[in-house]
């Protein structure tokens, strides 16, 4: 018999089918165990998935190849955002806006293109379109400059200044971002989503004495699920629940919830405090390997679990060098660098992180040959001996290390 379940899995088959013959042939039966009501709205839903692909037949014949191609991916895109990030760390980022800001008042963050990240203000995301959106960056070396945040902060006078990176390989010093929001009347709000587990471990300082909002995900460097949390200070924990649930979230995931408790007890453990300690001695490691062979780091180095390289003293786009590495079983991803002059689709650099492979049990003799396969690939391109030996390393690491053990 059917039963409602699994019509609706039947259901979701069949949309991506466009079967309509097959869902008429299901009519009757969902009649008989089930209601008209629902009858009706599944043998609806075929005819919608029917009407779809008749529209998708019919662009095949007015439009290119390629047009309908771009129509299609960006469906996906979207479906993915709309699927993918309610429950993670760009909505609790947005609402600590909601809470905190009101439409038009001034953002300052680290630019995307310096190692910020696209809710820091950039144009093209929320955060650029409902608020006013300033940047600030690196210096020549690759390190922030707090003084001349600090001048640009007194000048521009925003209502919430952002503290935090998605690819900044050295220590915040939270506390002389504290002092310059004090300064000049803003909140702070410090983005600590890829630092999490190291701050957790206490291998990173922490945001929390100095700043009003801290916002992570739970599911990069503290190993969790995909979600995000929102910490603050007790005059704003009304206005963060408002702005959470009804603001701009439904329902509460209650598995992720529960996944976030392991996640967070697994974080206040020794071993935790050991693994962190690790990634962030493979990342030095592995930083040392790839500057011996040529390869140009980002501020030189790095003191946390990521190194960012600069291609461009290589001749190699970030979109070029991740295609290449993904090629021999690396993946890392493309990213902007400062004084960038690529596009943010191409990018002149890449970001290559350690948490995974430390996960796996890698250390530094490890980084070794991580840099060495690295190099294989981005220095000698094309040329298959290289790319062969690339391969070998990365087979026998994975054999070695496998993601699940016995």
């Amino acid at each position: 018999m059917l039963t409602l379940r699994s019509c609706l899995i039947l259901d979701l088959y069949l949309i991506c089918a466009m079967n309509l013959t097959y869902h008429i042939s299901l009519f009757p039966e969902l009649i008989r165990v089930q209601d008209a009501f629902l009858a009706t709205a599944f043998l609806a839903t075929a005819f919608l998935a029917t009407a779809f692909l008749a529209t998708a037949f019919l662009a095949t014949v007015f439009l290119t190849a390629a047009f309908l191609a771009t129509v299609l991916a960006v469906l996906v895109l979207v479906a993915a955002a709309l699927t993918a990030v309610v429950f993670a760390g760009v909505a609790f980022f947005t609402a600590v806006f909601f809470a905190a800001l009101k439409p038009g008042d001034r953002i300052l963050g680290m630019g995307l293109a310096q190692g910020g990240h696209l809710t820091h203000g950039y144009h093209a995301n929320i955060s650029g379109r409902y608020y006013e959106g300033f940047s600030y960056g690196v210096n020549p070396d690759g390190f922030l400059d707090y003084e001349e945040i600090r001048k640009q902060a007194l000048e521009l006078r925003p209502q919430l200044i952002i503290a935090g990176a998605s690819a900044y390989p050295r220590v915040i010093d939270f506390e002389a971002f504290a002092d310059i929001a004090r300064e000049c009347e803003a909140h702070l709000l410090v983005d600590m989503a890829h630092i999490a587990g190291l701050v957790a471990a206490k291998v990173h300082p922490s945001p929390v004495p100095h700043a009003n909002f801290v916002t992570s995900t739970t599911h990069k460097t503290l190993r969790g699920p995909r979600g995000g949390l929102i910490l603050c200070r007790e005059p704003f924990a009304k206005k963060i629940n408002s702005a959470v649930f009804p603001g701009i979230q439904g329902g509460p995931l209650m598995h992720v919830i529960a996944a976030k408790a392991v996640c967070l007890k697994e974080a206040g453990t020794e071993e935790f405090r050991c693994y962190q300690l690790q990634v962030v001695k493979n990342a030095s490691v592995l930083g040392e390997v790839l500057k011996n062979h040529g390869f140009t780091l980002v501020s030189g180095g790095t003191d946390n679990h990521l190194v960012l390289l600069d291609l461009r003293s290589k001749g190699i786009t970030g979109c070029a060098a991740e295609l290449m590495l993904d090629d021999v079983g690396i993946t890392v991803n493309k990213n902007m660098v400062a004084g960038d002059t690529q596009p943010p689709q191409v990018t002149s650099g890449v970001r290559i992180g350690t948490p995974v492979v430390t996960t796996r049990g890698m250390r530094e003799e490890e980084m070794e040959r991580i840099g060495e396969a690295v190099h294989f690939v981005l220095s000698y391109p094309g040329d298959q001996g290289k790319l062969e030996e690339a391969r070998r390393i990365v087979q026998k690491l994975c054999v070695d290390f496998p993601v699940y053990a016995g």
